[in-house]
């Protein structure tokens, strides 16, 4: 995630009509040095390492509004909790082994053709999507 990324955020708020509060901009930036893969709990934690005076409750409602935008979805790949991601233009892709957990994100998206067919037969107007792969790594398949 660039600085880019985060002003493309910060659009969408503003264009939905969300303030652009400063908690709301320190939690995006410590979503984004994470690189978008933390646990509510852990983003609070370095939230408030950096800043104390943004409580928990307030990363916990801005994951909840990033995610009502569409702009961070929460995945879950077997430790329990939620961790989340950013929509990077609508999309988000990963590869998991089943073996060693090891997560591979890739950013070639060649789903627009099966999205429009699958969309179109169920009249579902898309917004964004999330993909994972389940298999093995390489090391895992010796």
């Amino acid at each position: 995630m660039s600085h880019s990324s985060l002003q493309e955020t910060l659009d969408v708020l503003q264009t939905r009509g969300f303030r652009l509060t400063k908690a709301r901009r320190v939690i995006l930036e410590a979503l984004i040095q994470a690189g978008g893969h933390l646990s509510a709990d852990d983003l609070a934690a370095q939230v408030h390492e950096n800043n104390a005076n943004i409580g928990r409750m307030t990363v916990y409602r801005t994951l909840e509004l990033l995610g009502q935008l569409g702009v961070v979805r929460p995945i879950y790949q077997g430790t329990g909790a939620a961790h989340y991601v950013f929509l990077h233009e609508g999309h988000h892709h990963h590869l998991v082994c089943t073996n060693c957990h090891q997560v591979i994100e890739f950013d070639d998206c060649t789903l627009d053709t099966v999205a429009e067919m699958v969309c179109g037969r169920f009249s579902f107007q898309l917004q964004g999507h999330l993909l994972e792969l389940y298999g093995l790594c390489t090391s895992c398949q010796a």
